[in-house]
């Protein structure tokens, strides 16, 4: 899938859910505020939501860090506007900057005039990008030396009870997301291939997985 047909499909998904996401979503996306209190990025140091949707990690995040700047990527020109109303609304228009970009394939230095980051983040997007590892490439590839990246999202689910993991995998694929089964394996060889450290764990029936990989 190119680029311009992911954003036009991801603007079809949220042209009208955009004004209900956060209200419908918050209560079973999990461990998002554990991955923003754990964040601490440096003084003066930079902080990238890939695929940041509505903005709602980047208000709480800006919010927790009066110290660090903020920057938002996503592909979909609808939650876009959503996130920036959102900011505009928090008075965070001079502390957060946005722009559309490919999860995939994104340059910080021309989009942002961002050499690098110390901090990037990834909330429950990977479930949704077809081709996920490469986002995962990407955000390596953008940190500064001592950055960390933060993944959060759907775990396999293996030890939830057959009924209630089969309805709700049901109701993702409604929303085109796939839990990603490999998330584990996909960021350990990143990991490796850059010389990172690397925690991960899942929550006690595997409903989400966390991801840190950190920078020497």
């Amino acid at each position: 899938m190119t680029a311009i047909a992911a954003a036009e499909k991801m603007d079809r998904q949220y042209r009208f859910q955009r004004h209900i996401y956060d209200a419908t979503r918050t209560h079973y996306l999990l461990w998002r505020r554990r991955l923003i209190k754990e964040l601490a990025p440096p003084r003066g140091g930079s902080v990238v939501e890939i695929a940041c949707g509505t903005g709602w990690n980047l208000v709480r995040a800006a919010r927790r860090y009066p110290q660090a700047r903020f920057y938002g990527l996503d592909i979909s020109a609808e939650m876009l506007r959503t996130a920036t109303a959102a900011i505009q609304k928090n008075g965070l228009r001079d502390r957060v900057k946005l722009a559309q970009g490919d999860a995939t394939n994104f340059d910080l230095q021309a989009t942002f005039e961002l050499a690098g980051a110390d901090r990037i983040f990834i909330s429950y997007a990977l479930s949704m990008i077809p081709d996920w590892p490469s986002a995962i490439e990407s955000a390596v590839r953008a940190l500064n030396p001592g950055g960390a990246l933060y993944i959060v999202d759907f775990g396999r689910m293996e030890r939830l009870p057959h009924a209630p993991r089969w309805a709700f995998r049901r109701f993702l694929k409604h929303y085109n997301v796939t839990p990603r089964h490999d998330l584990e394996r996909v960021a350990r060889e990143a990991a490796g291939r850059h010389g990172m450290q690397i925690r991960f764990e899942e929550s006690r029936r595997g409903y989400s997985a966390y991801a840190v990989l950190t920078k020497d």
